[in-house]
């Protein structure tokens, strides 16, 4: 055997075992990514149709309506310090993500109509409602829609008018457009991205500068990389996230001056997805609205966790209202502990 055919041989060799052990790796983190989201939750039959969500401790309801890419464990994770300052957490998944279905209309006021459906299965009165990004164009309209089931209302670096994904989208590089068309397609794509590419998905998916979670602490540069891994697995959540762009992609002005409920909206100057213009608005015609802004932090607020936490906190203890879960819904559907 000549020696260029020895070297071709090994190099071969070398690459065939090399993609061996990444594959190997990417099965364990996909096996360990849908071992995660297939506990926790139920899923609860409503008027509205099938709706999955986990709860998780005792006190005032707050119901988490997640981002695009999210779903009840996204909830979750974000609510941990609220379930530990004593609220009741309803976490749900939206339409199309992980075990909730994509119906027919799956506008943001039939998806406010189906928060109120799955609040009245869990013989919840009246529910705080904390919607962030996608999420809060649905927390909106059933503040709107259901007054009386609404205690307060919280919107984190809102999908809110002016706000328009296509116009954004248009100010978005060709690299974060390649990572919508391929990396949200695949499971595998999506593992693999953060390997080869964690600064565009940074600044791509998280809509935050990579310098500033470069520059935050070990603890928020954890936080990111826990948001990003936890968007795995992709294609329980692939619905939801194309109806997400289709809703945010049209959204217009809601009666904003009908809503009653308590507010408090947190805006980032520098969020890469342009939610800052639809915070300030909504702050500006929502009666009595009170906007807590910030000029870094990007789409998740790297580095003013604890002061996120902390001003939603206090607001959830003055607006909140009163303890409106029951003993019954609890037998019902248990009281999921975090993981």
């Amino acid at each position: 055997m000549s020696r260029g055919r020895a070297v071709a041989i090994l190099a071969g060799s070398l690459v065939g075992g090399t993609s061996a052990l990444v594959y190997a790796s990417y099965r364990r983190s996909i096996r360990r990514a849908r071992e995660r989201v297939s506990v926790g939750s139920r899923v609860v039959e409503t008027a509205c149709g099938p709706i999955e969500c986990a709860i998780a401790g005792e006190g005032p309801a707050v119901l988490i309506v997640h981002g695009a890419g999210g779903g009840f464990d996204q909830g979750m994770d974000f609510a941990e310090p609220l379930v530990r300052s004593g609220f009741q957490v309803i976490a749900v998944s939206r339409f199309g993500y992980l075990r909730t279905p994509l119906p027919a209309d799956a506008s943001a006021e039939a998806q406010a109509d189906a928060h109120a459906s799955l609040l009245d299965m869990l013989k919840i009165e009246r529910a705080a409602v904390l919607g962030a990004s996608a999420g809060a164009p649905s927390a909106m309209q059933l503040a709107i829609r259901h007054p009386e089931r609404t205690a307060a209302l919280i919107l984190m670096v809102p999908a809110a008018y002016p706000f328009n994904v296509a116009k954004q989208t248009q100010r978005v590089s060709a690299e974060t457009r390649l990572l919508f068309d391929t990396a949200l397609k695949s499971d595998f794509l999506f593992w693999a991205a953060p390997r080869i590419a964690r600064r565009t998905l940074i600044r791509g998916i998280l809509g935050t500068r990579p310098s500033v979670v470069e520059s935050a602490s070990a603890e928020e540069q954890a936080r990111a990389a826990e948001v990003l891994a936890h968007i795995l697995p992709i294609r329980p959540r692939r619905l939801g996230l194309l109806n997400d762009a289709a809703v945010t992609s049209s959204l217009t002005r809601y009666d904003l001056e009908r809503i009653e409920a308590p507010t408090l909206i947190l805006g980032f100057e520098d969020c890469l997805y342009g939610t800052y213009s639809g915070a300030r608005y909504s702050a500006e015609h929502i009666p009595g609205a009170r906007l807590v802004s910030y000029p870094t932090g990007g789409h998740l607020w790297v580095g003013h966790q604890a002061e996120v936490i902390a001003e939603i906190s206090g607001f959830l203890r003055v607006a909140g209202g009163p303890p409106a879960h029951s003993r019954r819904s609890q037998a019902i559907l248990g009281s999921t502990p975090l993981r």
